[in-house]
């Protein structure tokens, strides 16, 4: 067991993905004189999995350092351009840089919105529950595990993220959560194809998984991992966030408690021993999910939200030109919205915070990034929590009535309880 798991964990693995899908390492070409370890007569210099996370040169663009092709004649700046890899398929390239993003904070800001104006709330409360639950799991895990992500002789086509512990894979985590619970809490939901929603989810997972190894973030055990623990998760979460869902909705003093147990598990997330943001990500997702289920809980209380007329299933209704038009003009303008409240929520909140603090708001900003700096850490936390619990409670109360207002609401949105 222990071969296998170091065979998983190995960074020479993850550079077999990346061969196979067309990226080519320059210096294996002149395995003659020098292996691809970067030791004479094929000696190793091991796989670099000691290391920490860290933000040097290496993690991009100089891992394995020059190619074997350069001639000896470049300058210290030439030298630092060249990569040790080419890309050859263009194509595997962007579909792997796009699914990447899938687990991205860009593509949970236009996605989850989207979904809750123009699709269903209430499948979307539930969903971003789960999502919420096991990325704080993952994430958490990560800074107890410490594991670092895969080493040299393994080129990483991403800096993002590389602060981070790699085990396990959070993308994994989320390629299996916002897919699949979509599919487990629509399918009695909504009459469709269930094989071709099955089939859309797994080629999701796929392509996100296969993007990590690709871009040398993860290795296959990070990968491997995350996909176990994100099923093991929903088993007990999927009937678990159904039920919640409809307790926090229609409960007298759920905000109270939302907001108590969202603070409570930020300020008693595990240690991990170094400065990472892996802290400040998860408390992104906690708030998020506050935000959303007591703007719920907000309409339940005013009275704005009413039963169905009638029970599920229901037909999906395809957008005419008119739909189509008001689904463009409310995503349009509540994205501006969020970018709006991103911007004023962080600027406002953080210089409120450092004013409690007695520390200038600039100053902090351009300080170190160590777990030493208890100030800076609060700071970013507070204004972390407060922006996106906003975001979150603007995408489920706040501007959905204002589409109400200005008549281009969804008019079955009121009835997703």
């Amino acid at each position: 067991m222990a071969e296998i798991i170091e065979y998983l964990k190995s960074p020479e693995l993850v550079v077999k993905v990346q061969e196979f899908f067309g990226i080519e390492y320059l210096h294996r070409k002149d395995r003659g004189k020098t292996d691809w370890t970067g030791e004479k007569g094929g000696q190793s210099v091991g796989n670099g999995n000691a290391r920490l996370p860290s933000s040097g040169p290496e993690e991009d663009d100089s891992v394995g350092g020059s190619s074997s092709s350069s001639t000896g004649n470049e300058s210290d700046e030439d030298r630092k351009e060249m990569k040790p890899y080419r890309i050859t398929n263009q194509f595997w390239y962007w579909v792997f840089i796009i699914g990447t993003e899938l687990g991205d904070e860009i593509f949970y800001a236009t996605f989850i919105p989207f979904w809750f104006w123009n699709i269903d709330s209430a499948v979307g409360r539930r969903v971003v529950m789960l999502w919420s639950a096991t990325m704080y799991v993952g994430q958490s895990l990560k800074d107890v595990i410490r594991w670092p992500r895969p080493g040299y002789p393994v080129s990483r086509l991403q800096k993002k993220w590389a602060l981070e512990y790699g085990m396990p894979s959070t993308h994994a985590m989320v390629s299996v959560a916002i897919p699949f619970s979509v599919l487990i809490y629509t399918h009695e939901r909504y009459i469709y194809s269930l094989p071709a929603g099955l089939a859309f989810a797994i080629v999701w997972c796929a392509v996100i998984c296969l993007s990590r190894l690709y871009l040398g973030m993860h290795s296959v055990l990070d990968i491997i991992a995350g996909l176990i623990l994100v099923l093991a998760l929903m088993v007990p979460l999927i009937p678990l966030v159904d039920w919640l869902d409809d307790i926090i909705v229609k409960g007298r003093w759920s905000p109270i408690f939302v907001l108590s147990l969202s603070i409570l598990i930020i300020v008693f997330y595990p240690d991990s021993g170094m400065w990472t943001p892996t802290r400040g990500d998860t408390v992104l997702t906690v708030s998020v999910c506050a935000g959303i289920e007591v703007g719920a809980w907000l309409h339940y209380i005013l009275g704005d939200f009413s039963a169905p007329a009638s029970p599920p299933p229901y037909e999906i209704i395809w957008p005419s030109y008119a739909m189509l038009g008001m689904l463009l003009l409310r995503t349009v303008l509540g994205l501006c919205c969020v970018v709006a409240t991103r911007a004023f929520g962080k600027s406002l909140s953080y210089a409120f915070v450092c004013f409690l603090l007695g520390r200038d708001k600039n100053e902090l900003r351009q300080s170190a990034n160590t777990l030493e700096n208890k100030n800076k850490i609060i700071v970013e936390l507070s204004y972390k929590f407060f922006t996106y619990g906003m975001i979150g409670f603007n995408t489920q109360y706040l501007l959905p009535n204002v589409f109400k207002l200005l008549r281009i609401g969804r008019p079955d949105f009121y009835t997703e309880i």
